[in-house]
């Protein structure tokens, strides 16, 4: 049986690499090599950063929100529990679109949010 060699295959896969490692820096993006320890490298960072990417924007949407309860003489915690309390069911990112796109409804939310928690009796 004779020996194959890859030919067509082989080649059509060193492109596809040095495709994915286009601007890359030096050697990553010219040696077969290099380009596939670099590909690897920036692909498990692309997935870490994606997930980062969710918790910071969490962390920016509840920043918003907290610097406008604080305006309205309200903590954080308070008006979330309260919209809770209140059957408000928004999530953190529309909330802190409506605290800088809206500020009367904003006023409406921590209005609501103050009287579910005060009417709910505190436990002792």
């Amino acid at each position: 049986m004779p020996r194959v060699r890859k030919g067509a295959a082989r080649t059509q896969a060193r492109k596809r690499l040095l495709r994915q490692a286009r601007g890359y820096f030096g050697s990553k993006s010219r040696h077969k090599y290099q380009a596939k320890i670099a590909v690897r490298r920036a692909g498990c960072y692309a997935l870490r950063d994606r997930r980062a990417l969710k918790r910071d924007m969490r962390k920016l949407w509840i920043t918003r929100i907290t610097a406008a309860c604080r305006m309205r003489g309200t903590r954080y915690s308070l008006f979330i529990n309260g919209l809770k309390l209140a059957g408000v069911n928004l999530n953190r990112k529309m909330l802190s679109q409506i605290a800088i796109d809206d500020p009367k409804l904003f006023d409406k939310l921590v209005e609501q949010a103050t009287a579910a928690t005060s009417a709910v009796p505190a436990n002792s």
